[in-house]
């Protein structure tokens, strides 16, 4: 049985999906890009501040599913520009700390409204 994930504390789906899905104890996240959940717009900047605006993102969202950042079992970054991954990298290391999930990291054509970044992550949820 498939649970639905929703929490105001990230921003709300653009589109006929879920913030993230959970199925035999694993959290499976839509792809968080750099939106503010209280205006539901991206926020500027850099990719240092947009990577932090998606992990705050994704930590609302494995709260409210039961899991956490340390509990992630794989992540997939999609960059604007792969010029940004020692950039991106610096943040995410900080975010993840000693835990090191496995990753994927890809080039997009074009993210949602341009985001210069978007992470998805599967997590376990916490016993």
């Amino acid at each position: 049985m498939l649970q639905r994930v929703q929490t105001d504390a990230a921003p709300a789906a653009i589109g006929p999906y879920s913030q993230a899905v959970v199925h035999n104890g694993l959290v499976y996240t839509a792809g968080q890009v750099p939106f503010d959940p209280t205006t539901g717009q991206l926020v500027e900047g850099d990719i240092g501040r947009q990577t932090g605006q998606v992990f705050d993102n994704l930590d609302a969202i494995l709260g409210a599913a039961g899991a956490s950042l340390s509990t992630v079992i794989k992540t997939t970054v999609f960059l604007q520009d792969m010029n940004d991954f020692a950039a991106m990298n610096d943040v995410y290391a900080r975010r993840f700390g000693d835990h090191r999930p496995a990753r994927s990291t890809v080039q997009a054509a074009r993210l949602p409204r341009d985001a210069r970044v978007e992470i998805e992550v599967i997590a376990a949820v916490a016993p």
